[in-house]
């Protein structure tokens, strides 16, 4: 299985950037999706971001024009950049992975989900008002 290793949480005041950053191990074959997800305390898992092989991307409603998800395959490493945080952005931020990502009539992000995608470590985000 591939190791994907999340870095670039930290602290940051409202309306603050953050760039999260995922290394996978080793290059996922095709068709693959790829992508963030974040937990709130006492809460389930919701997806964030996610891309797939083919470029295609979808966001969460509640982080469009504000967080962008981008790849860079010759390093196999992923990224979320977070722009104009918010209190409510506040959550522990996984990085995941699945290879094949094979789906139809969904969002990337609910492809990702759905292909048993294998899971980085999480790192936490926190903004302070």
């Amino acid at each position: 299985h591939v190791l994907l290793v999340v870095s670039g949480g930290g602290s940051v005041q409202a309306g603050g950037s953050l760039t999260l950053s995922c290394v996978a191990s080793s290059a996922l074959n095709r068709p693959y999706c790829m992508g963030w997800f974040r937990q709130f305390p006492g809460k389930e898992r919701e997806g964030v971001a996610a891309l797939d092989s083919d470029g295609l991307i979808s966001y969460a409603e509640s982080v469009k024009g504000r967080f962008t998800i981008s790849q860079v395959t010759a390093k196999n490493a992923l990224y979320l950049q977070m722009n104009s945080l918010e209190p409510d952005d506040t959550a522990t931020y996984y990085c995941a992975a699945a290879s094949p990502c094979v789906y139809r009539s969904m969002t990337t992000l609910q492809a990702l989900r759905s292909n048993r995608p294998v899971w980085g470590q999480g790192t936490l985000v926190t903004v302070s008002p």
